[in-house]
């Protein structure tokens, strides 16, 4: 069995869709707690995939969270020797601050069902999948990176340029969440109240609605673009 170590921030924000994919290939799941469980100790080198998941912390915060130097140096020696690699949200942006770009408050807040524009290197990436059937990806974040040196820049959206990129050939940092269900949402709605209620032209109501539009037809791509991307750097480890 392949085994996938999967970091999380927050109990809510956890694999959703991806896990299914993750069992279908034959990968076992651990999840390693943020805050709670000890970063430093896992083996950059030993899993067969690292994921890291978002949060509400930003990467500059380090002097409050100082579990993140931990989860950016361990992003470094993976990322190093480019093994199967996965960020979300914030582990999208602490793979760019691992890589050396600058991961900074962005001018707006963008919460929410929006789409996303694919750049030249997307449109052959496992991410054309969350492109059809007129799809949207879920959005939630304020923070926003600068391009690493030589990574590819796969999306943008229309409130941010830096989307998603890939580092080699097995590395992918995913600003939005494609992960998400309708169902799993619910407890977003909860634990991120407070975001919600001061964030203007954002409410639960609307993003609800939002999700029972858009939620199944994005789990359907998700599926998807997990599989086409998992055989992709599976392949590429096998061929080495």
């Amino acid at each position: 069995m392949k085994s996938s170590v999967v970091i999380r921030h927050l109990a809510f924000e956890d694999l959703g869709t991806l896990s299914v994919s993750l069992q279908q290939r034959g990968y076992s799941i651990e999840y390693v707690e943020a805050g709670v469980d000890s970063i430093a100790n896992i083996d950059a080198l030993e899993p067969d995939l690292l994921v890291i998941l978002g949060g509400p912390i930003g990467v500059y915060d380090e002097a409050d969270y100082p579990f993140l130097i931990d989860e950016i140096n361990l992003l470094q020696q993976r990322l190093a020797a480019d093994l199967p690699t996965l960020g979300i949200c914030l582990g999208a942006q602490l793979m760019a601050k691992a890589l050396g770009a600058k991961v900074y408050a962005g001018g707006q807040k963008e919460i929410g069902w929006f789409p996303i524009s694919l750049r030249q290197e997307g449109l052959t990436s496992p991410i054309q999948h969350l492109q059809q059937d007129g799809a949207f990806v879920l959005h939630w974040h304020g923070d926003t990176f600068t391009l690493p040196a030589e990574a590819k820049h796969l999306a943008a959206s229309e409130k941010y340029e830096h989307q998603a990129f890939s580092w080699k050939d097995c590395g992918l940092a995913l600003q939005f969440h494609p992960e998400v269900t309708a169902r799993g949402l619910e407890q977003w709605f909860i634990g991120h109240a407070g975001e919600i209620s001061t964030t203007p032209n954002v409410s639960v109501t609307q993003l609800r609605a939002d999700s029972h539009k858009y939620a199944d037809i994005l789990v359907s791509n998700a599926s998807k673009m997990w599989e086409d991307w998992l055989i992709r750097v599976e392949q590429s480890v096998e061929n080495r």
